[in-house]
């Protein structure tokens, strides 16, 4: 990506914060969840093109090992190794349950925005403190569209 496309990924996930947080939701100030809150930034940004998202469980990371979530990324995206800090714009996954089930968009690293289920919002905070200090994370930065 750009700078000025990790510029647009910023303010347009900044845009989405307080919206609620809805399961399968993808409305600004509606509803939305940390799936649906990347897909809409990226394709609203033009960063990924739009594409069709398979009916998912609110609980599928509970009771399946497969890494659903991390394959879709891997579609638009390439892993950044652990040791590199990531940048403005990048997608950090979490662990939850079993899987990389939980999806942030970096501001500036260690900030992040993302779905929160237990505040029932979009928030931006700290991606290394709170909740999501000691799940297992992996950084992602998307491939360039063309």
């Amino acid at each position: 990506m750009t700078l000025e496309q990790r510029q647009a990924v910023v303010a347009e996930a900044k845009s989405w914060v307080r919206t609620p947080y809805h399961h399968e939701g993808r409305v600004k100030g509606a509803g939305v969840d940390c799936l649906w809150l990347l897909y809409a930034v990226y394709t609203n940004c033009g960063v990924i093109k739009p594409f069709k998202v398979p009916h998912y469980s609110h609980q599928w990371h509970l009771h399946r090992g497969d890494e659903l979530y991390e394959n879709g990324i891997l579609q638009h995206a390439y892993r950044v190794s652990d040791e590199e800090t990531p940048m403005s714009g990048d997608v950090v996954l979490y662990r939850e349950g079993r899987t990389m089930s939980h999806g942030a968009i970096v501001t500036e690293w260690p900030m992040v925005i993302h779905a929160d289920s237990t505040c029932r919002m979009v928030i931006e905070a700290d991606g290394t403190q709170g909740r999501l200090a000691d799940r297992e994370r992996r950084t992602y930065r998307m491939k360039s569209v063309g």
